[in-house]
């Protein structure tokens, strides 16, 4: 008979539910599915806290918790999930501790969206490179130098460190696991009884929009951001923008590095790509139509920087985001 796997997941008071319950039912479909199909193994889950018996979660939905067990009970997997209470959480001694030990006898550690925060106040991400939720992803780089963060993709993989984006990126993060476990046909099988789409590759962008984007002080660099927005497939090389702004080309180019965070070209390319992502949902124009529209210039350049930008290609993101 094939051994089951130790998954343990903390919980501790203002964890985002999420962040458990959809991770847990993925290990759990997962061993439906394994039993079902006679082959054996699966996920054995346990949720453990400092506060057992009862953790009341961000939302007040209420979790039944195991104690703490012995930090060197070999594990398979260490999931730390995410929420607005994770800042306090960092802040106990007793339970960074217990974590920094526990991940040294688990064969992987996960952290779900702002759980990233406690695995690297454990020093467990110290020089990987991890993702969190878009909005916490300057904090955490602020915070934690060592780690090297990138708040693109819906999940990454650094060795035995898991880490994702925010809530609904840790049933993909799940997924992954188990097709890594097990294989894609149990993942996705788990999938299908989800009723979600499999599968999100980790390299797939969080897709933030432009609105995301910080806003200028500035408001000659203001108006130039609003500019490029409003006609993404328009001129907007420096000298041109510079105009728009009333401002000489090379000031023009310095003041909005300094006030966007990004030079002109690189936010000019990012709302041209978003626009094009946006047609890719909403319509049936071919690929060449999308990028001239779109100030891409031709299908391949379309491909090239949408699959380095998000690590999809256009077809293949049409597929699985159109909108009949």
């Amino acid at each position: 008979m094939v051994s089951s796997r130790l998954v343990v997941i903390i919980a501790y008071p203002g964890l985002q539910p999420l962040d458990v319950v959809g991770p847990h039912e993925v290990f759990a479909g997962a061993t439906r599915v394994l039993h079902g199909s006679g082959r054996g193994g699966g996920y054995r889950l346990s949720l453990v806290s400092r506060t057992p018996q009862e953790v009341v979660t961000e939302s007040g939905l209420r979790l039944g918790a195991d104690p703490l067990p012995a930090p060197g009970r070999r594990l398979d997997t260490l999931l730390i999930p995410g929420g607005l209470g994770v800042q306090a959480a960092r802040s106990d001694p007793v339970l960074v501790d217990w974590i920094r030990r526990a991940a040294g006898c688990a064969r992987r550690t996960a952290a779900v969206c702002s759980g990233a925060f406690l695995a690297a106040e454990a020093g467990l991400l110290d020089g990987r490179t991890v993702t969190t939720h878009w909005a916490r992803a300057a904090l955490l780089a602020a915070d934690f130098p060592a780690v090297r963060v990138d708040a693109d993709p819906i999940y990454l993989r650094d060795g035995p460190v898991w880490t994702s984006a925010g809530v609904t990126a840790g049933i993909d993060l799940a997924l992954a696991m188990v097709g890594a476990d097990y294989g894609a046909e149990v993942a996705q099988t788990v999938a299908r009884w989800l009723v979600m789409f499999l599968h999100r590759p980790g390299g797939q962008t969080q897709f933030a929009a432009p609105v995301w984007t910080p806003r200028a002080e500035h408001g000659g660099i203001r108006a130039a951001q609003a500019h490029i927005e409003a006609d993404p497939g328009g001129d907007h090389r420096v000298p041109a923008l510079a105009r728009v702004a009333a401002m000489s080309p090379r000031h023009f180019a310095r003041l909005f590095t300094e006030e966007v965070g990004e030079s002109p070209g690189r936010y000019v390319e990012r709302v041209r790509i978003e626009a094009a992502r946006q047609e890719l949902e909403t319509t049936t124009d071919t690929l060449d139509v999308v990028a001239r529209r779109c100030g891409l210039g031709t299908a391949e350049t379309l491909r090239r920087t949408m699959h380095r930008r998000h690590g999809v290609s256009p077809d293949a993101y049409r597929r699985r985001f159109r909108v009949a």
